[in-house]
């Protein structure tokens, strides 16, 4: 039992904000280098919260063609952009084939699904689902079938996924706290806000985020 108190009182612990859109794939690259960052510092109890940032709010129901979007954003030809995106994806361990990935999606269900998410200890897993049904399934994170399929094994039953995202005032919290964000400065994503002291943006390579955290505990006094 000592032991087990000791070990408890030596963790160090802090808040991690994310703020990220789920149909962003370098959203999904930060969070796997945020998750591998955080493995390798096994003494640090870290509470990572998403926050919702909508890359797209006039994405119609049913979505739009990605590349016709990607190529009127950029005027440039999309293919030419994928295999960095997806070497990049791949050396975190996700399999992105951009080829699977065929339409954008709006993505304000899914974020109000996420804020509820965290009340039930499931949020980082049910982020996780997210980004593996839109990056490497193509699904339609607007639709509620599709979204309860992939909250079910995350402490929703599919009435309750209907309920949330139908509700307006649901829907307009989370516009709210989109809009809020945008309001403080941040216009691209990830972006990673560390126990409020240290801001990093875009996704970062793993060392310069466990430096960031490092830097963050150090600065309070909460040395390994």
């Amino acid at each position: 039992l000592r032991d087990v108190v000791v070990s408890s009182r030596a963790m160090r612990t802090l808040t991690i904000d994310v703020v990220a859109d789920v149909v962003c794939p370098w959203c999904f690259i930060g969070k796997r280098r945020l998750d591998a960052a955080l493995a390798g510092l096994p003494d640090v109890a870290a509470t990572v919260r998403h926050v919702p940032f909508l890359l797209d709010p006039s994405t119609p129901e049913g979505g739009v063609d990605l590349r016709e979007r990607l190529r009127a954003k950029y005027r440039a030809d999309p293919e030419g952009m994928f295999p960095r995106v997806e070497a990049e994806a791949r050396a975190s361990g996700i399999p992105l084939d951009f080829a699977r990935v065929r339409r954008t999606f709006p993505t304000l269900a899914a974020h109000t699904l996420l804020r509820h998410a965290a009340a039930r200890g499931t949020q980082p897993a049910l982020l996780e689902a997210l980004y593996a049904g839109y990056f490497l399934e193509g699904s339609d994170l607007g639709d509620v079938a599709v979204l309860a399929a992939l909250a079910g094994g995350h402490g929703f039953t599919p009435e309750e996924v209907a309920r949330i995202v139908a509700d307006e005032d649901e829907r307009a919290v989370t516009r709210a706290e989109a809009s809020a964000v945008a309001a403080q400065g941040v216009t691209g994503v990830p972006f990673f806000l560390f126990d409020d002291r240290i801001a990093a943006s875009g996704a970062q390579p793993v060392t310069t985020i466990r430096g960031a955290i490092e830097r963050c505990l150090a600065e309070r006094g909460d040395r390994p």
